[in-house]
Formats: C-alpha cells, structure tokens, sequence
C-alpha cells in the first residue's frame, strides 16, 4: 500500500519524503508495560504494509529497545525506501547493581542502563555512533535534540543551562554533519512549542517534533509560533496529536492528558468536541488527527501504537472524511481557533 508522502527540501539538498502517518516507536519500547517482541514486530510489519515510512525512536525509548527492535525489523529492507530519524542529548551507561533510573515506572524490563544528558558536541558525536551501532545502519536521516524543554528540565535556569550547553556544542556537531551529508536535516524533539521558537532564534534549524501542542485541545502555537515555522521553512513532525489519550478515548474517567489523568476542565472541553463530532458523524479521535495533519507546515503526525488495532485506528484516522460543516461549527462555538487551517476544498 502507498500513503501521501509530503515533500521537504529546505536546504536544496534532495529533501526527505515523509509519509502522512509516521510511526513513533516509543511505545513499542515498553513504555507503561512489557510488550512482546512478538507484538512489536506484529505492530510494525502492519505499519509497513500499509504504507507508512517514516520512523521515529531515540535512545531514551526503552533505554535502547526501540532502536534495537527498529534493527530487526528494517534489516533487509532497501534504505532508500524509508526516512528514519532519532535523537540526541542522553547517552546510556550501564547501571551497577541497586542503581537508580529516572526511567523506570514509565519503561519495564528495559536493558541495564541509566540516560545521562548530554548535548556536548563529544556527546552529540558519540550518541550518533551509539544508535546506528543499535540501529543496525550507517546514516539516519535526522536528528533530533531530545527535550530541551521545562517538561523535562524543570525550571527555566535548568532549561536555560541546557540549551546554552547544546548550543555551544552540539548545535555545532549537528551543522557539521549536515553540511558534511552525513545526515539531511536536524531539529529538537520537544513537548512545548517555546522551546522551538528560542532555537529558531538562536540557529538554523530544519525541522522539529513536537509533541501534544498543536492538538483539538491545545491551539497557542497556531499563532505564537507556527507563521515563524512557515516563514523559515521549517518542518514540523507533529507528536500526541491525541493529547497522551483523552482525544482517542473521549472524556471518560480516567482519561489522560499529557501524561496524567485530566483535569475536569479538559474534560469538559474534550466533552463538548465530541457532541459536535458525533452531531455530524465523525468520531473523535478522526477530527484530532485530521486537525493536525492540515497545517501547511506539517510534514507528518506520529501517534502512538502499541498494538495492531490502534495501528489500525490511525490509518482510519488518517483516511477519515471529515465535513467542512464540522470545522465551521468548532469555530463558531470557539472550540477551535478561528484561523486553524482546516477545511478542504470541495
């Protein structure tokens, strides 16, 4: 099967062609509970034959599995036939006996290493040459800063240390290797849409994922950061367009947004999206994909999966209607923003 792929070639360098629906394969890595790798390569073998091409993974996920299970999976596979990126700013060590890890509780039965952040220019080199021994490969496509955000480094000196830290060293390691081809195009992979807005600022960036902010529920980046993407040419992958769950499941209890259960606020926002999806026939969860994808600077959405039904369920997201009716009436009732890019042409 062959999805739409969307073309970007800011730099004159041939571009990537990234498929609509990407795969993120953080959730393949063990994330929240044990996946068999059984059910991990069921998961990705039903991406690939239905068309998707563009993988996503980081040494975080799974503290090495995702890239080591990604091995597995593409070998044998032509290399021109798919786009591949992963990240930089932790490197894994190997733990001793009773040592903490700041990733347990989120990944299980995860190899024997602790994440170390690091975003030298000796660390960013060093990461690179770890993943593609893991990975299998001699290149990936793009690199990605691995969350330079609040959501990770918890205040904003923290944060500010990071990215001076990155920016003096491996903000220069990413350059070189692109300038010198060895990968196509770098970026951060961040869970807030301020941090891509200071690295644009600050560098030449080529594209960023980002995660859960520009979703049915969360509309600040529309204005405050997306025109600047356009005007630089700028690329955005777009993570947790359902909001970590709440717009895949509806607003039942328990729902989660942004990690955690949400709050009765989201829930009764999410509440009043779906009356309207369902007044006109559209599930939930199509409307939140769909949402994403339309921005004219997105090249990609990258849900989760962990199992082949909700593979399944983000290519019908994917493949989805939905009217133009729906969109207008999210707008008059300001449950989307009245400049989102959304309706098609009939």
């Amino acid at each position: 099967m062959t999805l739409t792929t969307r073309h970007w070639d800011r730099l004159g360098n041939g571009g990537l062609n990234f498929t609509e629906l990407g795969f993120g394969t953080a959730p393949i890595a063990n994330l929240y509970r044990p996946v068999p790798d059984a059910e991990a390569d069921a998961v990705l073998n039903a991406a690939w034959e239905a068309g998707v091409r563009y993988f996503d993974t980081a040494p975080l996920y799974g503290l090495g599995l995702s890239e080591t299970r990604l091995n597995r999976f593409l070998r044998g596979k032509r290399r021109e036939d798919y786009v591949i990126s992963t990240k930089i700013g932790r490197l894994l060590r190997v733990t001793k006996p009773g040592e903490e890890r700041d990733c347990i509780g989120k990944f299980f039965d995860v190899p024997s290493r602790k994440e170390v952040y690091d975003y030298s220019y000796d660390g960013t080199m060093r990461s690179l040459e770890f993943s593609l021994e893991r990975l299998g490969l001699d290149r990936v496509d793009i690199l990605f800063a691995h969350d330079l955000d609040l959501f990770n480094h918890k205040t904003p000196q923290a944060l500010g240390a990071r990215l001076d830290e990155f920016m003096a060293g491996g903000y220069r390691a990413l350059v070189k290797m692109r300038d010198e081809g060895v990968i196509k195009a770098f970026g951060a992979g961040v869970n807030e849409w301020q941090p891509c807005r200071t690295l644009t600022e600050r560098g030449d960036f080529d594209l960023f994922l980002l995660a859960g902010r520009y979703t049915l529920l969360e509309h600040e980046a529309l204005t405050e950061y997306l025109p600047l993407a356009l005007e630089r040419g700028i690329g955005l992958v777009m993570g947790g367009p359902y909001n970590s769950g709440i717009l895949a499941t509806g607003p039942r209890p328990g729902a989660f947004w942004f990690y955690d259960p949400a709050p009765q606020e989201v829930l009764d926002r999410a509440a009043q999206l779906q009356a309207v999806c369902s007044a006109h026939g559209v599930r939930l969860v199509d409307a939140a994909f769909q949402f994403t994808l339309r921005h004219p600077a997105v090249v990609s959405v990258i849900p989760g999966g962990q199992g082949v039904a909700e593979m399944a369920g983000n290519l019908a997201a994917l493949h989805a209607r939905v009217p133009n009716a729906l969109w207008a009436e999210l707008k008059a009732k300001g449950l989307i923003h009245a400049e989102a890019p959304v309706e098609q042409a009939v």
